[in-house]
């Protein structure tokens, strides 16, 4: 492959990257821990700081509270529409969380770092879905210069 078309697939992903945090305002995250050591917990903190509406989603902590958000069993429980799935799941899991964001006509799905699985991925594009893989937005935020402070 050529540094020409690699540097191409870069600055495209980059600008759907760019897209999905400018139409964004409602995420569900989805393995939300009550842990602030944990990487869920660190990624709820900055994009809440970054003022998004995020809806904590973990079956074992439902109905308690993470950082001052109650936590939901499940992406159907929250009382809100959603604009993003953002995952902190086995791969093994995103199957059935983008079959979940088809039903609930959830138009973008963002994966953590390491959270990757082409037969999930190849359903979400089928179903229209926006999916950004293998990427985390508390560090794809600082890394592209923006700060959208959502309303």
């Amino acid at each position: 492959m050529s540094l020409e078309l690699i540097n191409d697939r870069d600055e495209i992903e980059d600008n759907n990257i760019i897209d999905t945090l400018k139409k964004v305002k409602t995420i569900a995250l989805i393995g939300a821990s009550s842990k602030p050591e944990r990487d869920s917990y660190k990624v709820m903190a900055y994009l809440i700081k970054e003022g998004y509406q995020v809806f904590p989603v973990n079956p074992l902590l439902e109905g308690a509270t993470i950082l001052n958000r109650e936590v939901y069993g499940c992406i159907k429980d929250i009382p809100s529409s959603i604009d993003m799935i953002d995952v902190f799941r086995q791969s093994k899991y995103l199957l059935d969380i983008v079959v979940e964001a088809k039903q609930e006509n959830i138009a973008h799905i963002w994966t953590q770092l390491g959270v990757t699985d082409i037969k999930s991925e190849l359903l979400a594009l089928e179903s229209g879905i926006n999916i950004i893989v293998n990427r985390c937005p508390a560090i794809e935020i600082p890394r592209l210069n923006l700060s959208f402070k959502v309303d």
